[in-house]
């Protein structure tokens, strides 16, 4: 704009971010209270923290990494931290805009890209993306969930790039931020073989020395792996013929299971930018809980493949993701319809993306045409 290095549509972002944090500040940070508590439980501020913290509270199925975050707020008081921590949230999102900008235009370097036409697509696809990144980010301040996405798009954006070191670390920092992450590992997929085994080091190292030192003193830290929670009757789990009252023991383990498998096929077929995305799908499937921010990683699933794995001027995935899940919760009366609106979207599109014919992009040769990440330039290895 003018003589400044500021897009228009990130300004135009940027605004509507800000009308959705007014919006959603008056009912702000629903759950803030459990980072601020395992914060303070980790750096044994309060009684049965320190490495008995996942032990003595399953219930806060949290990350290290969050908490350690978290604590960047702890010196201010209750209200100030938790208003900072909002903005802080929110301005992760619009970077994560910025970031997956990037990626595209690096990812289709070479092609004819368009750039005026990326940035229009990056607009609508995040204008949708945003009622639901402040949903979490605000609204309910799930410090964790924010973070695993955030260290996701770092991993994208560093697939990308060619930096298959800073994408296993990304993705070891997601998992340790909220470990539902685990879906997104097939990133390492789209690696070209002979780095796989290196980025995969550091996922599994740092993932180790994040999580274990809780398990290894305290083995009661493994019955936080199996925390249940109400199985709603919203849940598409209903659809399935779950009617038990709480999670079923093998809901956690069929979530991490589906994701990565789904991602799988989906980088074979050389559409890793759907990875997040089918992950997500996974996840709210076979959840037993509805909450809205939930959401917010499908948003960001189809904000990378309406921006990255397709060219289309208008991203009508994002929307239809946003009006199936966000607006069937506001308007539909039906628990049980809302169940069935949310496992006819997760199905239908994650056939989509893994099925429907892509065709590649004009100009393009190689890796650009068969939708393959950028591997010319890999360092960090």
């Amino acid at each position: 704009m003018g003589r400044y290095p500021v897009r228009w549509h990130i300004v135009l972002l940027t605004l509507w971010t800000a009308v959705w944090f007014v919006v959603a500040e008056r009912h702000a940070a629903v759950s803030w209270h459990y980072l601020r508590q395992g914060e303070q439980l980790l750096f044994n501020q309060a009684p049965g923290g320190g490495l008995a913290l996942y032990a003595n509270h399953p219930e806060l199925q949290i990350g290290p990494v969050s908490f350690l975050v978290a604590g960047l707020f702890a010196p201010f008081s209750a209200d100030v931290g938790e208003k900072l921590a909002d903005a802080f949230m929110s301005g992760l999102g619009l970077y994560m805009l910025v970031l997956v900008g990037r990626a595209a235009a690096d990812h289709y370097r070479g092609t004819g890209l368009n750039h005026k036409r990326l940035q229009q697509r990056v607009l609508i696809a995040g204008a949708a993306f945003i009622p639901m990144w402040v949903e979490v980010s605000v609204r309910f301040a799930h410090l964790d969930d924010v973070l695993a996405l955030f260290f996701t798009t770092l991993a994208v954006r560093a697939l990308v790039r060619g930096n298959a070191t800073a994408t296993g670390v990304f993705l070891a920092l997601a998992v340790d931020s909220k470990p539902w992450a685990v879906g997104f590992l097939p990133l390492l997929l789209a690696l070209p073989r002979p780095h796989r085994a290196r980025a995969a080091a550091w996922v599994f190292g740092l993932v180790a020395v994040a999580w274990l030192p809780f398990y290894l003193s305290h083995l009661e830290t493994l019955h936080a792996a199996r925390f249940a929670i109400p199985n709603q009757p919203a849940s598409s789990l209903r659809w399935f013929g779950v009617d038990d009252s709480a999670t079923p023991w093998w809901d956690r383990p069929a979530q991490m299971a589906l994701g990565i498998a789904l991602g799988a096929v989906a980088v074979r077929r050389n559409r890793w930018p759907a990875v997040l995305f089918l992950a997500a799908d996974a996840r709210i499937l076979l959840d037993p809980s509805v909450y809205t921010y939930y959401n917010a990683s499908v948003l960001l699933g189809t904000l990378i493949w309406d921006s990255i794995g397709q060219r289309r001027l208008v991203p009508w995935v994002s929307w239809i993701a946003l009006i199936s899940l966000y607006g069937s919760a506001l308007v539909v009366p039906s628990e049980s319809t809302q169940g069935l609106i949310r496992m006819a979207f997760c199905l239908g599109s994650a056939a989509y993306v893994l099925l429907w014919p892509q065709r590649a992009p004009r100009g393009g040769r190689g890796r650009r045409a068969r939708g393959e990440p950028r591997h010319d330039r890999l360092v960090g290895t």
